[in-house]
């Protein structure tokens, strides 16, 4: 796979930004006076729409800026690696791929999260969704994409690439495979040894000798 992306989401697939993000809103919720169900929080869909479920249409914007001014304080430092995420970066990069990492979110968090979890990464798409993920992984021409939402199952499939759900979020193996994934792992512990799998698999229909793999 000399060269090939592999594509991973961010929440919940590469990092549990649950703590910090929760922390985000009850800070926003202290400086506006709005109650905000922290819990009812989904983590995956644009903050944009989290936001219009607590404040008025027009009041969204500029919640939104102020949600990304406070992030960097509050959420940074509170969301740890995912179990196995760090390997499963390692893994792409060691069988000689690269790693692009296609999130919702704003692309400068996500590389504040990259950096103080130790990932080394070749690039980042920020604020892609839905068809947003699935141009993103065109443009790198993936070989996978890895996440733990539906939306990305759903993007991956419509890119064309292998589409490897994590159940370390809120959607179940039976959804996220529901959804279009082509494989569904607990979680990223097992990553480097589907990898291996995978690209076995891939060589062997292409006909490359196992002596030269």
């Amino acid at each position: 796979m000399i060269g090939r992306f592999v594509g991973f989401d961010l929440d919940l697939t590469l990092i549990d930004s649950r703590p910090g993000i929760g922390a985000v809103y009850q800070e926003l919720a202290r400086r506006t006076g709005v109650a905000i169900d922290v819990s009812s929080i989904r983590i995956g869909p644009p903050l944009e729409s989290e936001l219009a479920r607590f404040f008025p249409a027009a009041e969204v914007p500029a919640m939104a800026d102020l949600y990304r001014e406070l992030y960097p304080a509050y959420a940074i430092e509170s969301s740890p690696p995912a179990p196995g995420a760090l390997d499963a970066v390692a893994a792409v990069r060691d069988a000689g791929g690269r790693v692009v990492v296609i999130s919702s979110k704003y692309a400068p968090n996500v590389e504040a999260h990259l950096v103080h979890c130790g990932f080394t990464v070749d690039a980042v798409v920020g604020w892609a969704y839905a068809d947003g993920k699935r141009d993103a992984l065109r443009k790198y021409d993936a070989l996978a994409y890895v996440g733990d939402y539906e939306a990305d199952m759903q993007a991956a499939a419509a890119a064309g690439v292998t589409a490897v759900g994590v159940a370390t979020g809120p959607t179940t193996t039976t959804e996220l495979t529901a959804a279009g994934a082509d494989v569904v792992l607990p979680d990223l512990t097992g990553f480097r040894a589907w990898l291996a799998g995978h690209l076995a698999s891939i060589e062997s229909r292409l006909g490359v000798p196992p002596s030269s793999r």
